[in-house]
């Protein structure tokens, strides 16, 4: 089965600083029927002011990734990190037993565009934990590169949770054709362009559900960048 959910029907808030769709339920607002896909709780793709951003807040037991679009995001957290996260790098935090951060765009003149992706753990109560990885466009163009995994294979960014997580570029005659196990989930985000999902065309902010599917076909792209998440059922 596959199940196709349009950008504009996705939850959306303007706070003037941040303006930010939600594919799931969260913060304000909330739809029983969207409350996640399997163990995927999170994608907000947010858009933050030049010179604003989110001060300091608490977290627990998430893995949470940010995927930088355009412009930078400033990190800094209880543990002592202190970065800058541009866009074709992912970061990853495990908030674990709890930790509290800060994310800001201290660009004067920009607009940080990022996702934030929250996947829910398989173990709870650990020590918190940061970690920060570059994936060149190289290695994402007419393919899916894996960014995250509870293995931390291929030098992905490690995440505690039965997930793995792929990011891919494709353009004209790039396609991609893989296998798929029917037994899981399959979720596909697409980031900016246009992408053929098994058929299906997405566009800009759309994403493609799958269940009990064998195969994931890409391709027809254009200037299309794409997440592709296989998660627990």
């Amino acid at each position: 089965m596959l199940q196709v959910r349009k950008s504009q029907e996705r939850g959306y808030a303007d706070h003037g600083w941040l303006r930010t769709f939600h594919s799931f339920s969260f913060a304000g607002y909330h739809d029983p029927e969207w409350m996640g896909f399997g163990n995927l709780r999170v994608i907000n793709e947010d858009r933050v002011a030049a010179g604003t951003g989110f001060g300091t807040h608490g977290h627990r037991d998430m893995e949470i990734i940010s995927y930088v679009l355009d412009g930078e995001l400033a990190h800094q957290d209880s543990m002592g990190n202190v970065e800058s996260i541009p866009p074709g790098d992912v970061q990853r935090m495990s908030a674990g037993s709890g930790v509290m951060h800060s994310e800001f765009n201290h660009k004067a003149d920009q607009i940080t565009h990022f996702l934030q992706i929250w996947i829910e753990p398989n173990v709870r109560g650990i020590a918190p934990s940061y970690e920060q990885k570059s994936f060149p466009e190289a290695e994402k163009r007419g393919k899916l590169r894996l960014i995250a995994s509870p293995d931390a294979a291929d030098g992905s960014v490690l995440i505690h949770a039965d997930a793995r997580v792929y990011a891919g570029l494709f353009d004209g005659d790039e396609k991609l054709d893989a296998a798929l196990d029917p037994k899981r989930k399959s979720y596909v985000h697409l980031v900016r362009g246009e992408l053929e999902v098994n058929g299906m065309r997405l566009k800009v902010g759309d994403a493609a559900m799958l269940e009990g599917e064998s195969r994931l076909a890409l391709g027809a792209g254009k200037d299309a960048e794409v997440l592709v998440f296989d998660l627990a059922a």
